[in-house]
């Protein structure tokens, strides 16, 4: 995962279709459908054509996702401003299909609604603990990932993932008294206790950073932001887009200038379907594409300034 103001998060929040076919798509499977059943003497004078028609029409037919109707969007819903849980609907919201009276919001969730668009489906979103999302995707629980999440080749291995809709860096954030708030490298960081986010890539980069002392990652964003807060650590890992949030809502916090740098830090944030839906993934990209640098950059601001406390 790879995000983020949480005062009000509660850690019990935490762990982080009637019809797709996607109009051109439909129009074409449908009509060669009629085509091929109502003039099925004439195919056999076509030859391959036929055969690459029929390919054609079968791949259309595999460009849905999960009924076709209802977009099941699976998320922590407890990492602003990329996810997060409210308790009102609005124009910015969905409903979480497994938590009653609750709804979504956050940037993956405006994300999510134009991709469920694009589709022809409405979205919902479905809430799960991060570590879960890949197995709750391929046993069909949900129907894609929007939630903070980025490609990495293991990953890659159990769901194939779309081009990213915003790029994301990892920086350290510590106290201002405190005795590494002055540090820029990695050395300067000896001794130190840092904690990042279980399962995400904030915990994994720590182990680039020579003689420290690792904690034991925090399943949740606020948690996390609770650990530093409370002194329970020393220096947190955390998203660079979201640090000027961070620091408006807590001015004794402060971002480390470093010089040295994470290796392969920075973060796209991915959608991720099932394997074997190719047609689905490209119609993504193609909506994905869509979205103009500007509009991103909005929509960002717009969750920044919405995201909880």
């Amino acid at each position: 995962m790879t995000k983020n103001s949480f005062a009000n998060a509660q850690p019990g929040q935490c762990s982080r279709r009637d019809f797709l076919k996607l109009s051109g798509l439909t129009a074409f499977s449908v009509g060669g459908m009629m085509f091929l059943t109502g003039c099925g003497p004439a195919a056999q004078d076509s030859g391959d054509a036929d055969d690459t028609d029929a390919a054609a029409d079968d791949a259309a037919g595999e460009a849905t996702l999960g009924d076709g109707t209802t977009l099941r969007v699976g998320m922590e819903a407890a990492y602003a401003p990329y996810n997060w849980q409210v308790t009102e609907a609005s124009d910015y919201t969905i409903p979480i299909d497994n938590v009653d009276g609750a709804y979504a919001d956050g940037y993956d969730v405006q994300v999510a609604k134009i991709i469920a668009e694009g589709l022809g489906m409405e979205a919902v979103a479905v809430k799960l603990d991060f570590a879960a999302l890949i197995d709750s995707l391929n046993n069909g629980q949900i129907d894609i990932v929007c939630a903070g999440m980025s490609v990495t080749p293991e990953r890659e291995e159990s769901a194939d993932f779309t081009d990213s809709y915003v790029d994301d860096d990892i920086v350290m954030i510590t106290k201002k008294d405190s005795a590494y708030a002055g540090a820029t490298t990695f050395a300067e960081l000896a001794g130190a206790s840092i904690l990042g986010q279980a399962a995400t890539m904030y915990d994994d980069v720590i182990e680039q950073i020579p003689d420290v002392n690792h904690m034991t990652p925090a399943e949740t964003v606020p948690l996390v932001v609770e650990n530093l807060s409370s002194g329970t650590c020393d220096i947190i890992t955390y998203s660079m887009l979201s640090v000027p949030k961070l620091l408006e809502t807590y001015p004794d916090f402060v971002e480390l200038e470093m010089t040295d740098k994470f290796e392969g830090s920075v973060m796209p944030d991915n959608a991720a379907i099932a394997k074997g839906n190719d047609a689905v993934l490209e119609q993504i990209n193609e909506i994905i594409a869509g979205i103009s640098e500007e509009d991103r950059q909005t929509m960002w601001n717009e969750c920044m300034d919405r995201q909880p406390a």
